[in-house]
């Protein structure tokens, strides 16, 4: 390292001189990145440079195991994890941390990155070099997937597991306050037979849980780590057992005796994105369901005058700048925006993972940030539908009542005893005329009033 001034300051590697703000972390590396690279003016998610450095401190400990890394260092490069991690969740060290998102395909200078910054604050008398020690045992090609596995299992964990769960928490909630509540069941967006509003909420939660299940599978599947394989899978360079001690390392650090394992085949975890593609596409899936649920709300909120007004959602904020009075579902309509771009983002998921040639992908940190997003939004959403949509409606009942009497389609109830073709006429002369089926059908079939009750009672038609 060359001093010139206080605002800056010269170092060297392969390729010659670099200079650098005088106060940065980093090394000269991640200074031509960030020169390299000014794309997009965003920097690799916290969650990812969190999980890399777990890595790093895991190495240091697999490597000393193997005497391959003197504890002087070993200890020095966790030490300095450790005040990372700590701060990074504080809001520290962020400006540590600059390379943009839209860098090398590899992630090689979030890598170098990461290493530099460790190297840095481990601190020049105890010779913590960024490759030789932090980077020791691993390449960019197998440590940068194996952080976006990291990452992305303990967002699952922390995240968004715990925000489905209180969904459904919410959800059920409301399914047994509003039990034996019917209303006005619809198809095609048409008023069809019956059905009860537990029914409805009841249905949202099966759906939950399905999309719950394919992410805990696809979370699962990324429990897998490639570390070791190097370059290209081969492990050169690499001790042997160093993958599986780096790994017992993360583990402990986690409190697991058993979480995080080695990837059999680790060049399946270097050469293509299968996995995170699989927890991707599990993220698509539940924001489709996100998506249907806001839209059904915002349908069932609609008027209050015009619309279908079967609940009211709360008012959160007036919905107009000109229209006094107004509010508007802006709840859902967020909901159903992050479900967008979760979609959006998955798609491009699913070009990255395609985008290996040979032996390595070449698209690690756009998969990276990209399933990061896709967790936020997921879990932020569904967090925000329940507590702020779901749990503070409430139901209109003398509207849904008013309606479900006048339903034409309550007829299906008297199909068995009078026939489709009877069955139809009624229907349609009480549409025509605006009439409650009950009445017409006493008319025009020969069935008493306490029978046509008992048919056309809308609880016995849910059931």
């Amino acid at each position: 390292m060359t001093a010139t001034n206080s605002a800056e300051r010269i170092e060297h590697d392969s390729l010659g001189e670099v200079r650098l703000p005088g106060d940065a972390l980093y090394g000269p590396q991640t200074q031509r990145a960030v020169d390299n690279f000014p794309v997009s003016g965003r920097p690799m998610p916290v969650a990812f440079i969190d999980s890399l450095c777990r890595l790093k401190a895991a190495c240091a400990r697999g490597n000393q195991v193997l005497g391959a890394l003197d504890a002087v260092r070993a200890e020095a490069i966790v030490g300095v994890v450790d005040r990372l991690i700590a701060g990074l969740a504080d809001g520290q060290f962020r400006d540590a941390f600059p390379v943009d998102v839209y860098q090398t395909g590899s992630g090689t200078s979030s890598n170098m990155n990461v290493n530099e910054v460790i190297s840095h604050l481990a601190g020049e008398d105890r010779g913590v070099h960024p490759n030789d020690h932090v980077n020791m045992s691993q390449s960019s090609n197998d440590v940068v997937p194996s952080a976006i596995r990291v990452m992305s299992v303990l967002r699952v964990e922390h995240d968004l597991l715990p925000a489905l769960a209180h969904l459904e928490t919410v959800l059920l909630g409301r399914a047994s306050e509003l039990a034996g509540v019917v209303k006005t069941g619809r198809t095609h967006l048409m008023d069809a037979t019956p059905i009860r509003f537990d029914q409805v909420l009841e249905g949202f939660v099966e759906q939950l849980r399905g999309w719950r299940v394919a992410l805990e599978q696809a979370r699962d599947r990324n429990l897998a780590l490639p570390l070791g394989g190097t370059a290209v899978g081969t492990g050169l360079n690499a001790p042997e057992g160093f993958a599986d001690t780096a790994i017992v390392a993360l583990n402990r650090e986690l409190g697991r005796d058993r979480f995080f394992t080695r990837l059999a085949h680790p060049a399946a975890g270097m050469s293509v994105q299968d996995d995170s593609l699989a927890l991707s596409s599990a993220l698509r899936g539940l924001a489709a369901f996100l998506h249907k649920m806001a839209n059904d709300l915002r349908w069932m909120n609609s008027g209050p005058l015009a619309g279908l007004s079967e609940i009211s959602l709360p008012a959160l904020q007036p919905g107009s700048s000109i229209m006094p009075g107004k509010v508007n579902p802006v709840v859902p309509e967020s909901v159903a925006m992050a479900a967008v771009q979760i979609q959006g983002l998955d798609h491009a998921v699913a070009m990255a993972a395609q985008s290996g040639n040979f032996e390595l992908n070449v698209m690690f940190p756009v998969v990276a940030a990209n399933l990061d997003e896709m967790i936020t939004l997921g879990s932020n959403a569904s967090r925000l539908l329940a507590d702020k949509a779901i749990a503070g409606f409430t139901v209109k009942h003398e509207r849904i009542e008013r309606d479900l009497a006048a339903n034409p389609i309550l007829v299906t109830a008297l199909n068995p005893v009078i026939g489709y073709e009877a069955g139809a006429a009624i229907a349609k002369r009480a549409y025509a005329e605006g009439r409650a089926v009950i009445d017409v059908a006493r008319e025009m079939t020969d069935l008493d009033e306490a029978t046509l009750a008992e048919l056309l009672d809308p609880n016995r038609l849910t059931g």
